[in-house]
């Protein structure tokens, strides 16, 4: 009877993770093929660039290659367009999205994400012809203002919910949104605060970067729906990594030295 009892609870438990989806997990599939193919949209510094040698460097291109090295496979970087990524992921064009993703709502319908590996937000960046009339974003939501940013990111959702008085022109790059605000032709960029504060720093006297975070967005990895197990790992390897010190190690190198701009520029 109690035999019976444990089958019928095996069987069940088996049918309910059919029902959901779940059937061999990913990390299955990365140690067969011996190599972890992770997507991201190279050029959101410090994140993942290419450098002048053509090699993809940034603090996600080293923890993914920190992960592949403790899984015991290749690290393979995809390289893909971000208005794409979720959907190479769920493709299975790559087993990984590591590109400094803001978890949303709307994205975790379609995807799962682990638990988040940094905490940024959305920062100012201005024209200095503006510097006296605005002490905080709040001062641009007004329609006599011109504000850029990057399509498809959260600066999007941000400039939407909180400055939607204000004109919005989005670019293809963030590269490009800024320098728009460099030659005039904007006001300010919205956009996150590693590559403001770095681009501010690269560009003194050009901008003005109002550096107090106006959002709160934690990053994370995302791996296709119905994978408790990959989940699992991630995790478990997030909390490995910050507890040996190889994360402070990582997050020093990208966000406290500028030493690795010579390899871009």
């Amino acid at each position: 009877m109690i035999k019976r009892i444990i089958s019928t609870i095996v069987i069940s438990s088996a049918a309910s993770w059919s029902t959901l989806g779940y059937s061999e997990s990913t990390i299955s599939s990365i140690i067969s093929s011996g190599e972890i193919k992770s997507c991201f949209d190279a050029g959101y510094v410090p994140f993942e660039m290419k450098s002048k040698k053509g090699d993809y460097i940034g603090f996600d291109i080293d923890i993914m290659k920190l992960m592949a090295k403790k899984m015991g496979v290749k690290f393979v970087p995809v390289n893909t367009a971000w208005d794409g990524i979720i959907a190479s992921l769920i493709t299975k064009k790559c087993d990984i999205i590591a590109a400094g993703m803001t978890i949303t709502a709307e994205r975790n319908v379609k995807i799962n994400f682990a638990n988040p590996y940094i905490t940024v937000g959305q920062t100012v960046l201005l024209n200095p012809k503006i510097k006296d009339e605005i002490k905080s974003y709040k001062d641009l939501n007004d329609p006599k203002y011109t504000l850029t940013t990057k399509i498809g990111t959260s600066a999007t959702v941000a400039m939407q919910n909180k400055l939607s008085k204000a004109k919005s022109r989005l670019f293809e790059s963030q590269d490009e949104a800024a320098l728009e605000v460099i030659n005039g032709n904007a006001d300010a960029l919205v956009f996150d605060l590693p590559y403001n504060a770095l681009f501010a720093a690269q560009n003194k006297g050009k901008v003005v970067h109002l550096d107090q975070p106006f959002t709160y967005e934690p990053l994370g990895w995302a791996v296709r729906a119905g994978d408790p197990d990959f989940l699992n790992f991630l995790n478990n390897f997030l909390n490995q990594i910050k507890g040996d010190g190889s994360y402070d190690r990582i997050y020093n190198k990208w966000f406290n030295d500028d030493a690795w701009l010579s390899q871009v520029q």
